[in-house]
């Protein structure tokens, strides 16, 4: 059986993927090929900083591999956070970064936004990108205690609640991971 990496140290997000590939692949994580590099995003865009991390197992592994990069758009914000979704605040704190994205957004009336992933594989030395992306409004106050990051504030269109209200089998199931992940899996399938 093939073996192809998830540059993830997440074990449940490994074995999900896993299953869904019915037992075509072996798929690993960072931790099970000894790698505990915190592999820099450097990029300009999110394919960019996932290609950078499938390239990087594959250069000091010689492994097959997929990464992801996700993060935040919002359009009033000229799509920011962007690429920089996990330490907007200048730190790696979701409360920080929640509450900077809600002073920016303060008396603007536009709250258009969308949640954005793209996973890079390298298969055999050749770069294929899948994307995902889902479309909402930023919220003016938190509302939520499920997932992380800024689903507190980010309301899907079509629903009157936020990421955070949802289950998270509800989220999996709509989320821009979700569709990117969908491409991926059908790729590898087909």
């Amino acid at each position: 059986m093939p073996e192809l990496v998830f540059a993830t140290n997440n074990r449940h997000k490994t074995e999900e993927v896993g299953s869904l590939l019915d037992g075509q692949y072996k798929v690993l994580n960072l931790s099970d090929i000894g790698c505990t590099t915190d592999i820099p995003e450097t990029g300009a865009t999110f394919a960019e900083n996932a290609t950078l991390k499938s390239r990087y197992v594959v250069d000091h592994y010689q492994l097959d591999c997929f990464a992801d990069d996700s993060g935040l758009e919002i359009e009033a914000l000229n799509n920011e956070p962007g690429i920089f979704s996990a330490r907007y605040s200048g730190i790696k704190d979701d409360g920080a970064n929640l509450k900077l994205v809600l002073q920016k957004m303060e008396g603007i009336a536009n709250r258009k936004a969308n949640f954005r992933t793209v996973i890079s594989l390298i298969r055999n030395n050749e770069v294929f990108l899948f994307e995902g992306v889902i479309y909402g409004n930023i919220r003016e106050t938190p509302a939520g205690s499920q997932g992380f990051g800024y689903d507190p504030i980010f309301e899907p269109l079509g629903y009157d609640y936020t990421f955070a209200e949802m289950t998270m089998a509800k989220k999996n199931q709509i989320s821009h991971r979700a569709l990117a992940m969908q491409k991926l899996i059908a790729f590898l399938k087909g």
